[in-house]
């Protein structure tokens, strides 16, 4: 995979923080052809830099009024890949981690109304074979939500698990 230069980073800020810009207006304030452009975007869908262009829906728009985080406990961790596709089929949950701490999973969902969020945990999300247990954290308001902050380069950063190389000088 190619590397990010500044350029690229430049695009991303530009595109995070407005999706609708057209291309052109990308390239000509930065001084590139719009072709350029396509090019590094189309580069950075196929590295996985950019998983998706999509629109985000304000849930409470269209009816879902409750936001929810739940911790999930599985019986062996191991479960997790299984449980997770599990989770993958039930529309209401927008995201799904494997964790540490005193959680195997968090998943973040929408519900209708409190009733619809019981439905969805005792009716489903327990009954899934390895869920020994849940913890609901309900959302009372979003006080902001942002995307990554994109910075002015890329950092050369070694892995701390990495050592130093060594040099040798012959004289």
């Amino acid at each position: 995979m190619k590397k990010l230069n500044e350029l690229d980073l430049k695009i991303l800020r530009r595109l995070t923080t407005n999706a609708r810009v057209p291309l052109r207006d990308v390239a000509e304030g930065e001084n590139s052809s719009r072709s350029s452009v396509n090019q590094r975007l189309t580069r950075m869908i196929e590295n996985g830099v950019l998983t998706s262009l999509k629109y985000h829906v304000n849930p409470k728009k269209i009816g879902y009024n409750t936001c929810t985080y739940v911790g999930v406990r599985l019986e062996r961790g191991s479960l997790y890949k299984e449980v997770a596709e599990r989770m993958r089929e039930i529309p209401e949950i927008v995201e799904c981690h494997f964790t540490t701490g005193p959680y195997t999973m968090l998943i973040k969902l929408y519900a209708i109304d409190n009733n619809d969020l019981m439905r969805i945990l005792n009716g489903i999300i327990q009954s899934i074979p390895g869920v020994v247990a849940t913890e609901t954290l309900i959302s009372l308001d979003v006080s902001f939500e942002r995307s990554i902050h994109i910075p002015d380069h890329i950092p050369n950063r070694r892995s701390p698990c990495s050592k130093p190389r060594l040099s040798v000088h012959l004289v």
